[in-house]
C-alpha cells in the first residue's frame, strides 16, 4: 500500500495490489462497491475495519462535513487572532509563537499518540493554527512590521491556496496524474529534503544574516517557495489518496476527522507558502 508525504494519514489498513486509482467522491464506503475508472483494475479489497452495530463506515460525505467544521473553526480563530494584532500590534509575536507551537505540538500528538480521529485535537489544532495564521498575515502585510500588500495580499493568497487544492482535487479525480508507489517516494523525498534545507536555514541565520538566502526574498528565496508550493500541491495528491483507503476499508465515521486533519495541515502549509511568496512580489 502507498504512503503518504502527510504524517497523519500514514496508519492506514494493509491492502494487497497496488493498481489503477481509487475514487475520491464515492459516497458508497464498502470496499466491494469501489470501481476504478479508465479502465484501470480494482484494487485488492482491503480488510475492513470492524464496526459494532451502533456504527457506520465513513463515507466522503463525513469527509467533506468533517474538514468543513474544521477549516471553519480555523477561520473564525484567525479572523479573531487577525483584530486582536490590529489593535495591540504586540500581540503578534506571541500569537504566532504560541500558536505555532501548540499547533506543531499538536500535531505530533495526533500522529505518534494514533490520535487523528479525535476530534477535540483536531478542533484544538484549527484553533491554535488559526491564531498562528491570523497574527502571521497580519505581519506579513502590515507595515509595522515591513510587510506589504495589505488585506488584499491575504485575499489572493486564500483564493491560490484553495485554487490548488481544487485543481489538484480534478486532477486526482480525473486520473490525469497516477498516485504511484514511485510518485509517492518522490513527493517524500522532496518533502524531506525542503525541511532539510529550511532548518538548515533557519540555523545559519544564527551566524549569517539571511542563512542560505531561502527566506529573504531574492531570487533563490523565490525558487525555493515555488518549490515548496509544489510539493505541497502534489501531497494533495496522496491525501486524497489515502482518504480512498480508509472509505474502501471501511472505517468508522470517526476516522473522516483523521482526514480533516491531514488536510488542514497540508491546506495551512501551501497558505503560508503562498502568502510569503506573494509577499516577495509585493515588496520593494
Amino acid at each position: 500500500m502507498r504512503t503518504t508525504s502527510n504524517p497523519v494519514f500514514r496508519n492506514l489498513p494493509k491492502q494487497e495490489g497496488s493498481g489503477g486509482y481509487a475514487s475520491f467522491g464515492s459516497t458508497t464506503a464498502g470496499a466491494a462497491q469501489v470501481t476504478q475508472q479508465f479502465g484501470q483494475p480494482q484494487y485488492t479489497q482491503a480488510e475492513p475495519y470492524r464496526t459494532g452495530p451502533d456504527h457506520r463506515s465513513m463515507t466522503i460525505d463525513d469527509v467533506v462535513t468533517k474538514t468543513g467544521v474544521t477549516l471553519g473553526v480555523l477561520t473564525v480563530s484567525a479572523i479573531i487572532s487577525y483584530f486582536l494584532v490590529s489593535n495591540d500590534a504586540n500581540l503578534a509575536t506571541p500569537l504566532v509563537i504560541g500558536g505555532g507551537l501548540v499547533g506543531l505540538v499538536l500535531v505530533l500528538v495526533a500522529t505518534f499518540g494514533r490520535k487523528m480521529d479525535n476530534p477535540a485535537i483536531v478542533l484544538a489544532y484549527a484553533v491554535a493554527e488559526g491564531l498562528f495564521l491570523g497574527a502571521l498575515s497580519f505581519m506579513f502585510t502590515d507595515v509595522t512590521f515591513g510587510g506589504v500588500g495589505g488585506a488584499a495580499l491575504i485575499g489572493q493568497a486564500v483564493l491560490g491556496t484553495f485554487g490548488v487544492f481544487f485543481g489538484m482535487l480534478v486532477v486526482y479525480k480525473t486520473g490525469a496524474i497516477r498516485v504511484t508507489p514511485r510518485l509517492t517516494r518522490m513527493i517524500i523525498g522532496a518533502l524531506i529534503g525542503v525541511v532539510v534545507l529550511a532548518l538548515g536555514n533557519l540555523i545559519a541565520s544564527f551566524f549569517t544574516e539571511g542563512g542560505f538566502g531561502l527566506r529573504d526574498g531574492g531570487p533563490v528565496a523565490i525558487i525555493f517557495s515555488l518549490v515548496c508550493i509544489g510539493i505541497a500541491a502534489f501531497s494533495f495528491l496522496l491525501d486524497f489518496d489515502a482518504a480512498d483507503q480508509l472509505i474502501r476499508a471501511q472505517a468508522p465515521e470517526k476516522a473522516a476527522w483523521g482526514v480533516a486533519f491531514g488536510l488542514t495541515v497540508t491546506l495551512v502549509w501551501l497558505y503560508v507558502e503562498i502568502l510569503r511568496l506573494l509577499s516577495y512580489f509585493n515588496s520593494d
